[in-house]
């Protein structure tokens, strides 16, 4: 690879990757603002309203047209399950060295 070559290489490799730290950024906020959420529904889905609203759907008690994809037995457990692994990877990437 001759010097123009490799100049414009690492020219192309450094734009990528502020593109993608860019995008990441910006990814991450979102994140974060998500983690309150997140707080939420593990508070709702420990708590004698979740039971209560769950009872509720499995009896018919709620409309049918009503999404309630809040109630299924695996759904908040499985977006917790789905941050508490990403947190852990973001810890495990953060702590590699470049």
């Amino acid at each position: 690879m001759n010097r123009i070559e490799r100049v414009t290489h690492y020219e192309n490799l450094m734009r990528e990757a502020e593109e993608k730290l860019a995008a990441f950024e910006t990814a991450l906020a979102e994140f974060a603002r998500a983690q309150k959420s997140l707080k939420k529904l593990d508070s709702y889905l420990r708590s004698k309203e979740w039971m209560k609203d769950f009872e509720a759907s499995e009896s018919g008690k709620l409309p049918a047209d009503l999404a309630c994809g809040v109630l299924s037995e695996d759904g908040i457990f499985n977006l917790l399950e789905k941050n508490r692994e990403l947190l852990e990877e973001a810890c495990n990437i953060s702590r590699k060295p470049l």
